[in-house]
């Protein structure tokens, strides 16, 4: 439910570059991902020309994941973390959780999931509200999701609960071009090619064009690493991918 602001108006966030209440945004997220979910990793596949792959092994070479642990995967609905996790760290186990019931099915019909049944849980959940006991998860990780969420503090307030002492957050998301002509050209691919890819290879061209607003919304590299400390979190880095079309931030509960 939305908390009224002092003058008792509803709080507003951004949905792409549209104003919208913040008990809507969910919705409206959770609609995005059911209508791409069948057809999710072959848009990232094709927006990327296959980058994203490079993206998440970048991510799981700096996460270094050890037998034993657990990972907690969030907004991971079709399991390409978690896969990457499992099969880097044997004895492991791994949850994916994501609002999106669709996602998950998607992620479950996958070849690999077939072999990992005993390792792999998949579990619906809101990243802002999520349905773990405090301290369960050694890792903490979210690809390409947090900048869907509705208050991001709160999601990473939740990442902080749940993860053990000694815990480990790991965030994957589309950020900022330091060079303003880099950004430029990247501004001019995404806005004209992307959408017009959705249309073509999923049949949704709104869809995508939320996606692309929303990563112009997301906070640069600095700002997140911020927000990333006010949760709690300690020694937190990041590195910048692909001259910072995405970045890696990682943090660590001590």
């Amino acid at each position: 439910m939305t908390q009224d602001t002092p003058d008792g108006t509803a709080r507003t966030t951004h949905f792409g570059n549209e104003t919208v209440r913040e008990d809507e945004k969910a919705g409206r997220v959770h609609g995005v991902f059911t209508s791409v979910a069948s057809r999710y990793d072959v848009m990232n596949d094709a927006m990327s020309m296959g980058v994203h792959r490079v993206w998440k092994d970048a991510m799981l070479d700096w996460l270094a994941p050890r037998s034993g642990q657990r990972l907690l995967d969030v907004a991971g609905g079709t399991g390409d973390i978690a896969f990457r996790f499992l099969a880097r760290a044997p004895e492991a186990s791994a949850t994916v959780c994501d609002m999106t019931e669709s996602m998950l099915l998607s992620g479950r019909g996958r070849a690999e999931a077939g072999n990992l049944e005993e390792r792999l849980d998949w579990v619906v959940g809101d990243a802002m509200a999520l349905p773990f006991p405090d301290a369960s998860f050694d890792v903490y990780t979210i690809s390409f999701g947090i900048r869907n969420v509705t208050r991001i503090g709160d999601a990473l307030a939740e990442a902080h609960r749940v993860l053990r002492p000694g815990g480990r957050l790991m965030v994957l998301e589309f950020s900022q071009l330091p060079n303003p002509l880099l950004q430029r050209a990247y501004d001019l691919y995404s806005f004209n090619v992307i959408p017009r890819m959705g249309e073509a290879l999923a049949g949704d061209r709104d869809s995508y064009q939320y996606l692309v607003e929303s990563i112009r919304k997301f906070p640069d590299q600095d700002r997140f690493a911020a927000m990333i400390v006010d949760a709690g979190f300690e020694q937190v880095r990041y590195r910048n991918l692909s001259f910072g079309i995405a970045a890696l931030h990682s943090g660590w509960k001590l």
